[in-house]
């Protein structure tokens, strides 16, 4: 009995010093991955802590200032700029534990967006996955790239021109729609031109109509506008963007209903351009059937069948993200486009001019053609500095995926860097009298020795906005389909006028104009 007390006892010795060596063990290694992470750390805040930027505190950082609505943070971000933007363009400030730097001149901005090597979005982009998935906007790597490849034929212009004649039916649409505020002091522009774009980019993209100018409370659309407030709610807020959080409050159950719709609507019309496509005879008895008008699900379906492997998943994700980047963003540039040229009016009448030689030959209540948005040169320089001042997306996002030198600075690995593109549009040495509405300043001969990353309405390098021919094209057809039949006079003046930074640039209280019919 003794030394059966006595084995077990030594045993439980035993198994108590091979418990200890366990846990020293592990001890040791905890505690070097917390000297790693403090030296990694130690080395990041060194480096930062050169980086003009306002005073944090230990762990919220600057979440206090930060804190607050969507047009305060664009006021403040760009007073940011002024107080601590060194000379080179580059200041920094902490979102919680979170580094930030903000970029806003040329020279800055390019060894970020013109690198291969930093060609992540940010972590502000991860709220939209739910939705796009990781598509092209929100891709990266080299499911990034090969989308990349498949995706940029499909915005060649030849391509483009089936989707002129959706752009002059829709802007037809708007006109009779707000024909209704004719004779009244003034009213909010945005709402008619989103819901036109939304129409135009549902049917270039899809292939279906939604009618959203004439149904607004249609399940989809309500669903594009509230996913798109719930993404800027967690994008702006600290407590949402934690998953935890998010999950446990009302908004949850909303965003998760959203995105059921839309990825229910988009798999549908996929699944049945997919049937038709596989079921389509091309010649019936002899005689050719006439060709569709393809929308930009028709070509990516006809992609995949050439070799390249896109699932109804992957040709979803693609489709999601077109509609969510090409209605919003369009409307933002049409809207603010037309609100300058009514605080212009000598502009105005300038492009009307152009209109009216363009226009003279023929029909002058016809649909605009390729050839016909294509000549609008000096509207085109319109629209570039109504982008200048106001770019549809004002923040671009990366992740620094490497040490690197910005503006005589190490920005560490790990850090976010933003560009301001309202400040960088802005720069004096660049745009003399930056604030004046020009559009000469896009004239040829004035644009020759810019630096080509002063002015990048549509992001710049590798990861620049294949659609951007497809907006401008679109963004004439409507402007031009609205000067042709109406005077647009701006009733707030620029000063009066509170801008938010959201998902694309907008006011607080919308942009209100003034119409009158136009004598031809």
């Amino acid at each position: 009995m003794f030394m059966y007390l006595a084995n077990k006892c030594l045993q439980w010795i035993l198994d108590v010093k091979r418990f200890n060596i366990l846990l020293m063990v592990l001890f040791t290694i905890f505690g070097w991955l917390i000297l790693r992470w403090w030296q990694m750390k130690r080395r990041c805040w060194k480096y930062l802590a050169k980086i003009p930027g306002p005073f944090s505190l230990p762990l919220i950082g600057n979440l206090v200032q930060l804190k607050v609505d969507h047009d305060e943070l664009f006021s403040l971000i760009v007073g940011m700029r002024l107080m601590w933007g060194t000379q080179e363009g580059i200041n920094k400030a902490w979102l919680g534990r979170k580094p930030y730097v903000f970029l806003s001149k040329a020279s800055t901005v390019e060894q970020i967006l013109g690198s291969n090597r930093h060609i992540d979005k940010s972590c502000d982009y991860k709220f939209l996955q739910p939705w796009l998935g990781t598509g092209l906007l929100t891709g990266s790597g080299h499911k990034w790239y090969s989308r990349r490849k498949i995706l940029t034929p499909t915005f060649h212009f030849n391509i483009l021109e089936d989707f002129v004649q959706v752009f002059g039916e829709q802007t037809e649409v708007l006109v009779r729609k707000m024909s209704s505020e004719l004779g009244r002091p003034s009213f909010n522009i945005f709402p008619y031109v989103t819901l036109c774009t939304l129409d135009i980019i549902c049917e270039t993209a899809m292939g279906r109509r939604i009618s959203a100018q004439s149904h607004s409370d249609s399940d989809y659309v309500r669903a594009v506008y509230d996913i798109g407030s719930i993404i800027q709610t967690r994008q702006a807020s600290v407590f949402y963007q934690s998953n935890i959080f998010f999950r446990l409050s009302p908004l949850y159950k909303k965003h998760q209903e959203c995105i059921r719709i839309l990825h229910q609507f988009s798999n549908e019309v996929i699944k049945e351009r997919r049937k038709e496509i596989s079921e389509s005879i091309r010649e019936i008895n002899g005689n050719e059937v006439p060709k569709k008008r393809l929308a930009f699900l028709d070509l990516l379906i006809k992609a995949s069948e050439n070799g390249a492997i896109l699932s109804n998943s992957d040709i979803r994700e693609e489709v999601d993200t077109f509609m969510f980047e090409g209605h919003d963003t369009t409307s933002s540039a049409v809207c603010w486009t037309l609100y300058l040229l009514g605080c212009h009016p000598e502009v105005q009448e300038e492009v009307v001019n152009e209109l009216e030689m363009i226009f003279s030959e023929g029909d002058y209540d016809r649909r605009p053609s390729l050839k016909d948005l294509k000549r609008m040169k000096y509207l085109d320089k319109c629209i570039k500095e109504a982008l200048r001042l106001y770019p549809s997306v004002p923040i671009l996002g990366r992740e620094i995926s490497e040490d690197v030198e910005i503006g005589g600075y190490t920005v560490p690995k790990g850090t976010t860097a933003l560009v301001v593109l309202p400040v960088l549009h802005r720069d004096p040495e660049i745009f003399s009298n930056p604030e004046k509405y020009d559009p000469e300043r896009f004239a040829a001969e004035n644009m020759i020795g810019r630096h080509p990353y002063s002015y990048i309405p549509f992001s710049a390098g590798p990861r620049n906005c294949i659609g951007q021919k497809f907006a401008l094209l679109e963004e004439k057809a409507i402007i031009s389909g609205i000067l042709r039949k109406f005077v647009v006079e701006a009733t707030e003046q620029r000063d009066d006028i509170s801008v938010t930074a959201e998902l694309v640039l907008r006011t607080k209280s919308g942009l209100h104009l003034r119409i009158q019919p136009r004598m031809n």
